[in-house]
C-alpha cells in the first residue's frame, strides 16, 4: 500500500509538467501587457525599416527546424563554445535586437515570465501582420532550451529538391501544404544573395526579362543581393506563386514548387486566390510555432535571450 501511496504522489507531481500546453492568452494573468509590449517594439522598428518582416520570418523558421522551437538560435558563440548562431546557415539571420529590445521590457514589466521563444513567435506574427500578411493567434507557454549547438543545424539549401524538402517538412511533421505555404510565403517578403542563385541564372528556362534584370544586377561587387518576390517585395502575399507559375521564380527551390508534379497544383491554387494563402499561411506558421516546444518545467525562462541562466 506505502508503494502505491508513493507512486501516486509521484505521478501526481510529473504530470501536470508532462500535460503543460501551448494555450492562448498564456500569459493573461501573469504578465497582461506582454503581448503588447512585444507589439509595440516591432510596430516601431517596422516604421523604419519593413524588412523586419522578412528577418523575423526567417529567425522563427531557422529556430524551429533546429530542436524545436526554444530559441536556441538566439544564443551567442563564446570563445570555445559555438552555438546555432555560428553556422554558414545562420550567418545572414539578422533581427537579433528586436528580440533584445522585447525582452528588456518585459523583464521590466514582468521579470522572468515571458520567454525568450514565445517573443520570438509573436514578434513574427505581428510583423506579418503589419507586412499586410494575415493577422492571427499564436498559443504561447513556450520554455527556452538549454543546448545550442552547430551540430544540430539540418536546414534546407537554395537548390535542395523538392522530394528532400518534403521529407525535411515532413521529419518536423509538416506536410507537402505546409512546405509550399511556409517557404512559397517565407520567401514572398526579402532578398537572397546572388551567389545563391547562379543556378538560376544559368537556367534557360527563366524568364529573360528577369533573367536580364538580375544579371546586371549581380554583375555588381561585394555579392549584392536582389528581392525573392520582384512584384511586392514588402508585403506578405500570394504574388510570389503567380511570378513561379511565369518561371519567375528567383530561388531553384522555389521555380522547383512550381514544377514538380506533388506540389505543382498547390502553388496553382495560391497564385489564383489570395484568401486560400492567407488562411493556409496562418494556419501553417501557428503549426511551426508548435514544433518539439518544451512547456510546464522544461527547459527555462532566459532573463537575456542570449545567454543561459546559469552561464554556460
Amino acid at each position: 500500500m506505502r508503494s502505491i501511496t508513493a507512486l501516486f504522489f509521484l505521478f501526481c507531481f510529473l504530470v501536470p509538467s508532462a500535460l503543460a500546453q501551448l494555450r492562448f492568452g498564456f500569459y493573461g494573468r501573469s504578465c497582461p501587457r506582454a503581448e503588447s509590449i512585444v507589439a509595440n517594439v516591432v510596430a516601431n522598428r517596422f516604421r523604419r525599416d519593413r524588412s523586419i518582416a522578412a528577418a523575423l520570418l526567417r529567425m522563427h523558421f531557422h529556430d524551429c527546424f533546429v530542436r524545436g522551437c526554444d530559441a536556441s538560435l538566439l544564443i551567442d558563440p563564446r570563445p570555445g563554445r559555438p552555438s546555432e548562431k555560428s553556422t554558414g546557415p545562420n550567418a545572414s539571420v539578422r533581427g537579433y535586437e528586436i528580440i533584445d529590445e522585447a525582452k528588456r521590457q518585459l523583464e521590466a514589466a514582468c521579470p522572468r515570465t515571458v520567454s525568450c521563444a514565445d517573443i520570438v513567435t509573436l514578434a513574427t506574427r505581428d510583423s506579418v501582420a503589419l507586412a499586410g500578411g494575415p493577422r492571427y493567434s499564436v498559443p504561447t507557454g513556450r520554455r527556452d532550451g538549454l543546448r545550442s549547438n552547430p551540430a544540430d543545424v539540418n536546414l534546407p539549401g537554395p537548390t535542395i529538391p523538392v522530394g528532400a524538402s518534403i521529407q525535411l517538412f515532413a521529419a518536423q511533421g509538416m506536410n507537402t501544404n505546409d512546405m509550399v505555404t511556409l517557404i512559397g510565403g517565407g520567401h514572398s517578403v526579402g532578398v537572397v544573395h546572388c551567389s545563391l542563385i547562379q543556378d538560376r541564372l544559368n537556367d534557360p528556362a527563366m524568364d529573360r526579362s528577369l533573367n536580364a534584370r538580375l544579371r546586371n544586377t549581380c554583375r555588381s561587387p561585394n555579392d549584392p543581393t536582389v528581392f525573392l518576390d520582384q512584384r511586392t517585395p514588402f508585403i506578405v502575399d500570394n504574388a510570389i506563386y503567380g511570378e513561379i507559375r511565369r518561371q519567375r521564380g528567383v530561388m531553384r527551390i522555389d521555380q522547383n514548387m512550381g514544377l514538380d508534379g506533388s506540389t505543382r497544383g498547390i502553388v496553382s491554387s495560391f497564385a489564383q486566390n489570395n484568401a486560400l494563402f492567407r488562411k493556409r499561411f496562418a494556419e501553417a506558421m501557428v503549426k511551426m510555432g508548435r514544433i518539439r516546444v518544451l512547456t510546464g518545467r522544461s527547459g527555462e525562462i532566459r532573463r537575456n535571450c542570449r545567454v543561459f541562466n546559469n552561464g554556460r
